[in-house]
């Protein structure tokens, strides 16, 4: 095996044992789940283990160099309508391809599908030119956030109190593992040229923005659609007796998500090659990478996208519902937690995203303490989204006081750190939460005799949330360690009569 292969496999198999394990846990001791359930969700988690590992090679190969190579290009380029009309394509074309968009879109009543995949699209396109421009022409981010969050929260309260959790759900589900890698690394590539201080800090944001763009377009949606009652269809889980049957259940579905896979990397390897032949930019042997690169990313796509939605989603959804109708409702809320607390390790492009932090930063924000305080993030959304399924506490008395928070933090926290959060927010929310969350809330909500649209769904939008305020206070934090080094330093360096003049001036 390819050891880099061999790598990447081990760390997804110490971020799936944890909530394999919790969920197995629950099972003996809360939920009689029956063998056939818990062996479907078993296998599914082992073609998670070696989807993510592959996935994870191949954005490295291919996603990684194909973003960055574009961002280097698009900002060596004179011109803004050029740089403007290659934004909006990308964001556009990689958008449509996104998997939990296709995911979302089939749960919206009243609205039809494409219609809802194209506002989003649209949404991104422009966020992602925003986002471009912003480090172009050096645009403070936190001035930015603030202003487009602040029209995201006026927007909210003139339309349906039951269309804002899908419109605040859509800007998490638009960045999933499609789409993270490639914008990620077009980040990187902008910034590369420049040689200024803020440099590295506005490699990151890009996410951040392009998340903006689907509720704001979605929310001007809103204006002209209005959701009816559209019934929820649960996800199904196989019924079987032997392994045969597992092998088939999983079998069967495997050309579906091949299929859907394919189709959601086309537009990107369209783009590379176009790109490819204008700029000349990878040798023979690069190129050759960059094809194995996509070839692992397939693979690895198509066997965590079955072993999720096949093995982990309709397990999500009966652990939810049987957890609810107990007596113990109220358990909800500590094993949500825990199980936010772990999924969020097995989002593949949580990875992605902390080893570059560690990389751009040189090791001073590493993978670990990045990991840790996303960790914290989500399970603390996973609590609100089950406090508010047990009371009905509406999502605006949750998002609008968060955002006030997360962006009030910005004011006060190292440049670096509110590009990270606001990225990270986007790549918490990814596949593993619409198809393992999503579905546990609902199941809980349906349980409870709730309204699905205004208590379930939400639930994506508060992982998005809660990142930002957890790497932010990591960045308070950071900011006040590296203020105490600097006095050690000043103090180690300054020669007696210069504390003493010091000391005279503070008594004075």
């Amino acid at each position: 095996m390819n050891p880099k292969l061999k790598n990447k496999i081990t760390e997804s198999l110490s971020a799936v044992l944890p909530i394999t394990a919790l969920v197995f846990i629950i099972s003996v001791l809360l939920v009689e789940l029956e063998v056939g359930p818990m062996v479907m969700f078993i296998t599914g988690s082992v073609m998670l283990i070696f989807g993510m590992g592959m996935f994870q090679l191949g954005a490295e190969m291919a996603m990684s160099p194909i973003g960055e190579g574009i961002g280097v290009q698009v900002s060596k380029s004179k011109s803004i309508i050029l740089i403007t009309v290659i934004s909006l394509l990308m964001g556009i074309l990689i958008t449509v391809a996104e998997p939990d968009l296709q995911v979302l879109s089939n749960q919206v009543p009243a609205i039809p599908n494409m219609t809802l995949i194209l506002t989003v699209a649209l949404g991104v396109g422009i966020f992602l030119t925003l986002a471009v421009l912003r480090i172009i022409f050096k645009i403070n981010l936190s001035y930015l956030l603030m202003g487009l969050y602040g029209i995201l929260l006026v927007f909210s309260f003139f339309i349906p109190k039951d269309f804002i959790a899908v419109a605040f759900d859509s800007g998490g589900v638009t960045t999933g593992p499609i789409t993270v890698p490639f914008i990620m690394a077009m980040g990187v590539g902008l910034s590369a040229i420049r040689s200024d201080k803020d440099a590295a800090s506005d490699s990151f944001g890009l996410v951040a923005l392009s998340s903006i763009g689907p509720i704001l377009a979605v929310l001007i949606l809103g204006f002209f659609y209005k959701p009816g009652s559209g019934e929820y269809s649960p996800v199904v889980l196989a019924e079987v007796e032997t392994m045969r049957d597992v092998f088939l259940a999983f079998a069967s579905q495997i050309p579906h998500y091949a299929k859907e896979v394919f189709i959601s990397l086309i537009p990107i390897a369209a783009m590379s090659v176009i790109f490819q032949l204008i700029s000349h930019r990878w040798q023979k042997l690069q190129k050759l990478r960059i094809t194995v690169g996509f070839g692992y990313t397939y693979i690895g796509l198509v066997l965590f996208l079955c072993g999720v939605n096949i093995g982990f989603a309709p397990v999500g959804s009966m652990l939810g519902s049987d957890l609810a109708a107990s007596s113990g409702r109220w358990m909800l809320i500590p094993l949500g937690m825990l199980i936010g607390y772990y999924i969020v390790k097995a989002e593949p492009a949580i990875q992605i995203l902390n080893k570059q932090v560690q990389t751009v930063t040189n090791g001073a924000i590493s993978a670990k303490a990045m990991n840790r305080s996303l960790s914290i993030g989500v399970a603390a959304s996973i609590c609100l989204a089950m406090l508010r399924i047990i009371t009905g506490i509406p999502i605006r008395a949750i998002i609008i006081p968060g955002y006030v928070i997360a962006l009030v933090l910005s004011l006060f926290v190292p440049k670096i750190f509110v590009g990270i959060a606001f990225d990270s927010g986007g790549v918490a929310s990814g596949p593993m939460t619409s198809t393992f969350l999503l579905p546990l809330c609902i199941g809980a909500c349906t349980a409870l005799g709730g309204d699905i649209m205004t208590d379930a769904f939400g639930v994506v939008a508060l992982v998005a949330l809660t990142p930002l305020i957890a790497i932010q206070i990591m960045g308070v934090h950071y900011r006040i360690k590296q203020n105490a080094i600097s006095r050690d330093v000043i103090a180690d360096n300054m020669i007696p009569d210069d504390i003493d003049d010091i000391v005279e001036i503070e008594e004075d």
